[in-house]
């Protein structure tokens, strides 16, 4: 075009350098300002997109190390649940071997011993309240069910008979009655107090009976002799009835167990039965109650209400219609002496069991009330017969109003039972534990399972099982302290559950070690997949320094070159 302007070959030449040294400029300062050589696919399409694969998979890495870390979290609360159970195992465990060593450091056997410090060579009729022709009548049941058993044997009294000559003749009893094993043993102690033993395992039952005055009080008197006022009791509750005795049972076990109960001929009875419909094992009725008759408890000399009572035919207790279970019941509601016993009905067995619950209830008096004139054996047949608390037949007094008979508990009754007690409440703390072991939803002690992803495809992971380690999932039943078989139940549970919880541990410790170990290669992988993004993107500073410091050096000559080129051109304004 006419006005275009026209420059010189020179000075389009240097005009153009200056362009793309100010084009390379602006490149420089663009990669020193965002650190990077490559900022968009522009640039470098193929470092652009190799670079961005890899700061992907660092980024899903990243996300997955967040989760890799919770899982951490998640065994770690388990691994301090198991400290802890073990713990509370360890405890479990404890108590029970306390139990164990109380029953090793206690009788296993019936056996009582009297109050009153006595001289073997005494004469025994010189002791207060003894005569001529006292009986002393022994029963041992044999616990096998077999003829390894003394039923109703007795010692009478001889004028010239020494405290050691009782002895003596109570042994002898083995012997007479062709035992092969003896079921009784007469000693004194160290203190010489009097000590009757049940050393066959079985339940012992003493009697006293004065033949002087037959009364309650002269048989009370002949037993307070021996050093037994304190656990012997008159049997009936007439002053003057013919062969009035005084006596007690001793069990070998640290609770009282009734005999089986039936409602018929081979049936056991229910909670459901009426106590008035109890029979033997042959379906014969045993529980022939009238109006008016009444059973109560005496424990650490405290008595209960009336704990039965019968109105027209039915036996109940405050109102009710009374049930094998209607008289446990009526025995743990009673605040007089709940706080010392509770009572309970096995009906797989059908026998009604009386804990105690506090050391001081050493031994159970119950007391059956009938109506006047009612015969002794359906007076007692509620807790001899029926119930069988006692030794069956044991109570053969003529006719009276009541009877009563002192059961006395197995060595240590109160101390293994309150270790008991602690042993359950124990179990009870592991539930509580194991439910709060938990971390964000996740319980590993409460049989959850846990995953944990290692790759951004969750085509490699780690499951870590978990195990329900409640009381019920461990194993752990309900303690029994009551005898060295029911201990020995709960220590092998204790031994299996340990065991588990140990072995459990160390597979979370395992599972751990690994879980830690891939967090750390996953950490290292990361930071070599950004490595080799960067290496691929960033520009080197110093290097895009130089070549900036070059390229405005090169801008200054050019235009100075362009200055030289146009001087020609100048020239010729010297014309004018």
């Amino acid at each position: 075009m006419s006005n275009d302007v026209v420059l010189s070959a020179a000075l389009r030449s240097n005009l153009l350098s200056l362009q793309n040294t100010q084009n390379s400029i602006n490149t420089h300062q663009n990669r020193l300002a965002t650190g990077k050589k490559v900022n968009s696919a522009l640039d470098s399409p193929q470092a652009f997109f190799a670079a961005q694969s890899l700061t992907n998979r660092a980024n899903d890495l990243s996300n997955l190390l967040d989760s890799i870390g919770q899982s951490i979290q998640v065994i770690q609360a388990a691994n301090n649940g198991v400290t802890a159970l073990t713990t509370l195992v360890n405890q479990a465990q404890s108590l029970a071997n306390t139990a164990q060593s109380t029953l090793a450091g206690a009788s296993t056997t019936a056996k009582t011993t009297g109050s009153v410090s006595l001289t073997g060579s005494a004469l025994y009729t010189s002791l207060t309240g003894v005569t001529t022709g006292d009986i002393i009548t022994v029963n041992v049941t044999d616990p096998l069910g077999g003829t390894n058993k003394l039923t109703a044997q007795t010692y009478t009294t001889v004028a010239n008979d020494t405290i050691n000559d009782i002895i003596t003749k109570i042994n002898d009893l083995n012997t007479s009655n062709s035992l092969t094993t003896p079921a009784i043993k007469a000693s004194l102690d160290d203190a010489g107090h009097l000590v009757f033993e049940a050393v066959n395992g079985g339940t012992l039952s003493v009697q006293f009976q004065n033949q002087g005055v037959v009364t309650n009080a002269a048989s009370l008197a002949a037993a307070s002799a021996l050093g037994y006022s304190g656990i012997a009791v008159a049997n009936t509750a007439g002053a003057a009835a013919a062969n009035n005795v005084t006596g007690f049972t001793a069990r070998a076990s640290s609770n009282i167990t009734s005999n089986a109960l039936y409602q018929s001929a081979g049936t056991l009875a229910q909670g459901t039965t009426l106590l008035k419909d109890l029979a033997d094992s042959g379906g014969s009725s045993i529980t022939t109650l009238l109006a008016a008759d009444t059973l109560k408890l005496k424990i650490a000399g405290k008595t209960s209400a009336d704990l039965l009572h019968v109105t027209t035919g039915t036996l109940s207790a405050t109102g009710a219609t009374t049930t094998i279970q209607g008289l446990v019941d009526a025995i743990n509601h009673d605040t007089t002496i709940n706080s010392l016993v509770s009572a309970s009905f096995d009906a797989a067995t059908g026998k009604i069991s009386i804990t105690p619950l506090a050391s001081t209830a050493t031994d159970v008096q119950f007391q059956f009330t009938g109506v006047s004139g009612e015969s002794i054996s359906k007076a007692t047949a509620l807790y001899t017969n029926g119930t069988g608390f006692g030794i069956t037949g044991s109570i053969t007094t003529a006719a009276q109003a009541a009877a009563q008979e002192t059961i006395r508990f197995g060595a240590a009754a109160g101390t293994l039972n309150s270790l008991q007690t602690q042993y359950n409440t124990t179990l009870s703390q592991i539930d509580s534990l194991v439910k709060d072991t938990g971390y964000a939803g996740t319980n590993l002690l409460n049989g959850n399972n846990l995953t944990t992803y290692f790759n951004e495809n969750r085509t490699s992971s780690l499951v870590t099982t978990g195990s329900t380690f409640t009381s019920a999932g461990l194993g752990l039943t309900v303690a029994n302290f009551q005898n060295s078989a029911a201990v020995n139940t709960s220590l092998t549970q204790i031994s299996t559950a340990l065991t588990n919880v140990r072995n459990f541990g160390s597979a979370l410790s395992t599972n751990l070690s690994v879980i830690q170990n891939r967090q750390t290669f996953t950490t290292s992988l990361i930071n070599t997949l950004e490595t080799g993004s960067d290496a691929l993107t960033n520009a080197d500073q110093n290097e895009e320094g130089a070549s900036l410091l070059a390229l405005q050096t090169r801008q200054s000559l050019g235009i100075t070159s362009l200055s030289l080129a146009s001087q020609a051109q100048q020239a010729i304004l010297k014309l004018f």
